[in-house]
């Protein structure tokens, strides 16, 4: 959202980015120089905190929706009243916000539109999940199997909550001014031509840096938010060092927790694969593991990494923003999906934009050391193997 709205601030629009106090007080480091930014409450810190999830659901809509209005009518006593309020879609209570000030809504997407058209069709009760393994069919969509839904769906008694937030997603969602989707039309056309002929919709992706698309906007090198403390100048130091595609980028994001076993098993499949590697993990233990053939840090600026030519694949969790970078920046994938979305992502990646290698958990859910494929191809302006 930080992206999209430095991109509307370059085309003259004066954009407020607003992030609840919570978030503000922690580690997250905010960098706009033409976004003012905002806080809001989100109810941390005022009372008992929340025994359950639903609880603290509810607890935060409370205090949020109060907060945002709050802020809007502060704005709208200044000499830039507030026109348009961009909520994220998790957030559908924030268009009743909107439009009680008289303000047009839009509800920013952050999956894929082949996810959403999925979840949108669980929500309206067209898409039945039966147990085992079937074949499924949807409009706009290539035939699926069960393990390329999302988990959410594929697993709904153990996700029951979360699955409920994100289905709340369409509560609203018809009475907003615009849907915004953070893809673009060459890359998901047959699922957006669907949404565009129900609904007003409209792309706005990939939001990631200008420097890694189009180079519109100048000094745009960075998504200017940090959630960690990023190990970027040594990554790019020891990548410097290395030939041409030869270095095999791993990183499974910021949610994903992976078993000890599993842990171990990658560590042991990039050994054994002969490749350099850089690895993006948070378990100090394995820092030490292999120091002759890797290079594993805490955190990077992934897409500098990505950009470089050292790298020659990205082993990836598939999530949304991930699968971006690496399409925008030509580089191929070997998905190794792990829940919500990333099942659906790793099936386009392989069967659909054929930019990448589906890895296979075994009947524990664990992926393997020993699975291993020959690819070869040539994407994006590189020979990578």
């Amino acid at each position: 959202m930080l992206q999209f709205s430095k991109h509307l601030t370059s085309k003259g629009l004066k954009v407020t980015f607003v992030l609840t106090s919570k978030a503000i007080s922690t580690n997250i480091q905010v960098q706009a120089n033409s976004v003012k930014i905002a806080c809001i409450s989100d109810g941390s810190g005022q009372g008992d905190k929340a025994k359950d999830i639903v609880t603290s659901i509810e607890h935060f809509q409370a205090a949020a929706s109060q907060s945002l209005a709050e802020l809007i009518e502060k704005q709208n006593s200044s000499d830039h009243p507030a026109k348009v309020l961009v909520y994220d879609s998790v957030m559908p209570w924030a268009l009743e916000v909107a439009q009680r000030f008289g303000l047009r809504g839009a509800s920013f997407f952050t999956q894929s539109c082949a996810v959403i058209a999925i979840y949108y069709h669980f929500y309206e009760g067209n898409l039945k999940v039966p147990p085992g393994s079937v074949t499924i069919s949807l409009p706009s969509m290539p035939l699926l199997e069960t393990n390329d839904l999302p988990s959410f769906i594929g697993d709904v008694g153990s996700y029951q909550v979360l699955l409920s937030v994100i289905i709340n997603q369409f509560s609203t969602f018809k009475k907003a001014d615009w849907l915004f989707f953070n893809t673009f039309d060459k890359l998901e056309e047959k699922a957006l031509n669907w949404m565009a002929s129900q609904w007003p919709s409209m792309t706005i992706g990939p939001t990631i840096p200008s420097m890694y698309l189009d180079r519109r906007m100048e000094n745009d090198k960075d998504y200017g938010l940090n959630l960690f403390n990023s190990s970027a100048e040594a990554c790019i130091k020891w990548l410097d060092k290395m030939e041409k595609g030869s270095v095999i980028y791993a990183s499974f994001g910021t949610l994903a927790s992976l078993s000890e076993n599993q842990m171990e098993e990658i560590a042991c499949g990039l050994k054994n694969s002969g490749r350099y590697f850089l690895w993006v993990i948070v378990l100090d233990k394995l820092i030490d593991i292999y120091p002759t053939t890797g290079l594993i840090v805490n955190w990077c600026s992934q897409l500098e990494v990505l950009a470089h030519q050292a790298v020659g694949c990205f082993m990836t969790h598939c999530g949304w923003n991930s699968t971006l970078e690496a399409l925008s920046t030509g580089v191929p994938v070997v998905a190794v999906s792990q829940w919500t979305d990333q099942d659906t992502n790793a099936r386009f990646i392989v069967d659909v934009w054929n930019v990448g290698l589906r890895v296979k958990a075994n009947d524990k859910g664990i992926i393997t050391r020993g699975d291993r494929r020959e690819y070869k191809r040539s994407y994006g302006g590189r020979n990578r193997e």
